[in-house]
């Protein structure tokens, strides 16, 4: 499913259109990726991607687009560790479809349980105080952080460096039948950004629900019916190297 971005928050949120991915600071080197990203038209106007999954330490990836190979690109998905295709159907005919791969690395935090009253909000928790929600920085005493990078991408400093850049005091807060605050300590130096992940009740992996912009530690989710009852963590991440970059124009509309 792709990366959710809620209308009540989506303003607010770290915009998924990617202009070339920024590059990261230069003293981080990023890691280079081995996926190799190769791509099929299956009719008219279906793509299917399909890479190797052989990257140790990623936490997902990236599946992004352009109709320029230049760009910009958006993300489509952030697709979870050991998936290894991606299907983009219906596209606009006769047009040039560019395709690339990012993952991105990072420790997160431990998960927490949240279970949401029946029913909806009421008129009131709707329409009163919302600022709840707005992703922003919290002061809060000061805490030792770790870089990112080198924990994250390549492994250096092993997992005790690791888990020195976790998010820690990851707390949520109940705010109606819909909605959750969270709030959490942020201890990475480097991060490229933030991913609060969820995993429903029933439902065998977790997947990201929002992305925020670094040093981000407050938030407001607004949940769907299927979410009351599930796990929650926020994931410090720093993107790798890009894939290879595949072309392929879509042929005519096989509906005219």
């Amino acid at each position: 499913m792709p990366l959710r971005l809620r209308a009540t928050i989506a303003a607010a949120l770290t915009t998924l259109t990617l202009a070339g991915c920024s590059s990261p600071p230069k003293e981080r080197e990023e890691p280079r990726t081995s996926a190799r990203l190769a791509a099929t038209l299956d009719s008219p106007v279906d793509i299917t991607l399909r890479w190797k999954d052989d990257e140790r330490a990623v936490a997902g990836r990236t599946v992004e687009f352009a109709t320029e190979k230049a760009g910009p690109y958006t993300v489509l998905e952030f697709v979870p560790p050991g998936r290894t295709t991606y299907r983009h159907p219906d596209l606009m005919p006769e047009t040039p479809f560019y395709y690339r791969l990012r993952p991105y690395f990072g420790p997160a935090s431990p998960a927490v349980e949240v279970s949401l009253p029946p029913g909806e909000p009421s008129e009131k928790e709707l329409t009163g105080n919302q600022e709840w929600m707005t992703p922003r920085t919290v002061e809060r005493p000061k805490a030792p952080k770790a870089r990112t990078a080198p924990v994250t991408a390549r492994g250096a400093g092993g997992a005790a460096a690791n888990e020195a850049a976790a998010p820690a005091d990851f707390e949520p807060t109940v705010k109606h039948a819909t909605g959750i605050h969270f709030s959490w300590t942020d201890h990475a130096a480097d991060e490229d950004g933030y991913l609060l992940e969820v995993r429903q009740a029933g439902s065998e992996g977790y997947r990201p629900v929002a992305l925020l912009d670094p040093d981000i530690n407050s938030f407001g989710l607004i949940t769907l019916p299927e979410e009351k009852r599930a796990s929650y963590r926020v994931r410090a991440f720093v993107y790798g190297e890009q894939s290879n970059v595949v072309h392929l124009t879509t042929g005519s509309d096989p509906g005219a």
